[in-house]
């Protein structure tokens, strides 16, 4: 029996996946099993930080339900999620920028009108959004847009109990018109913590860093014979824009939102006060690719 070698355990591990049939798989494995050999070595990892790290993946995974992905908010606060999008989607040339599709992204959306509200009920300061989609040249008809943004407190729906039984709010599906242009009602987002109440919340404490988001509204474009578009606007001036906790935010993705007294929205809808406006066009490239389903604990069974 030889003596043992760290080394080459390192390669018996890697010997023991060489029949993996799938070559993309494969290679993923191995490089998976070098990176953590030598994270090991490197660091020289104890017992006590080992299991400590085996008892933190497990609270992460057990945190998870089918309304809340503690895994894609640990993959986001590590920029490993805008790393992954970063390496998938590289020069955007003329199409709007992407970013983290973010752990509140519950599956398609209810259809709902051009103009609708989709904050009914909702306090907060009344937002009027007025958007358009274009390939690189043109306007896109009939292309789906989710959107989906957190409430004057900074919360979800599905991050509240109500949402199993009251249903979606401030979110909704809209289908672009012939023009590519979609409006809707709703209100001014603002800037937010990420859930800290489970691992993630703990990790972000123990490093002394701040937990907040800039305020901003999520859209997910699909249109047929295009790249799948996953992106933010950001509200221009937010403290966090910055720091973001998730790293997500790109200059690109900043929208002036401009305050208006008029006593009418865009849509006719009369104003009772104040409203401010956002306005953005969105430009997605010819392509294909993977739109986005919410990995949940339910989705996976």
């Amino acid at each position: 029996m030889s003596e043992f070698n760290d080394r080459a355990l390192t390669q018996q591990v890697l010997d023991s996946f060489a029949n993996t049939p799938d070559p993309r798989r494969k290679m993923l494995i191995s490089e998976l099993v070098v990176s953590l050999h030598e994270f090991v070595r490197k660091t020289n990892l104890t017992f006590e930080e080992w299991d400590f790290a085996i008892d933190f993946l497990t609270r992460t995974g057990q945190k998870c339900t089918a309304t809340r992905q503690e895994f894609i908010l640990l993959s986001d606060v590590f920029g490993v999620s805008m790393l992954v999008d970063a390496v998938n989607h590289g020069s955007r040339d003329d199409a709007t920028e992407t970013t983290v599709l973010g752990p509140f992204y519950v599956g398609e959306h209810k259809p709902m009108p051009h103009g609708s509200d989709i904050s009914a009920g909702i306090p907060g300061e009344p937002l009027f959004v007025s958007a358009r989609v274009t390939g690189l040249n043109e306007p896109l008809a009939n292309v789906a847009v989710d959107v989906w943004h957190a409430d004057g407190d900074g919360f979800y729906d599905s991050q509240k109990s109500s949402y199993e039984t009251q249903g979606a709010s401030l979110r909704a599906r809209f289908i672009t018109g012939s023009d590519g242009r979609f409006s809707f009602r709703t209100i001014l987002p603002c800037s937010y913590p990420v859930p800290t109440d489970g691992p993630v919340g703990q990790l972000l404490a123990a490093t002394d860093r701040h937990a907040m988001r800039p305020a901003h509204v999520h859209f997910l474009i699909n249109a047929a014979g295009f790249e799948p578009l996953v992106t933010h606007v950001f509200v221009e001036g937010d403290e966090y824009l910055n720091s973001d906790a998730v790293f997500g935010v790109k200059d690109d993705l900043i929208s002036r939102i401009k305050r208006h007294d008029e006593p009418i929205m865009p849509d006719g809808s009369p104003a009772s006060g104040p409203w401010y406006e956002m306005k953005y066009e969105f430009r997605v490239r010819p392509g294909t690719g993977h739109v986005p389903q919410p990995l949940t604990a339910a989705a996976a069974e």
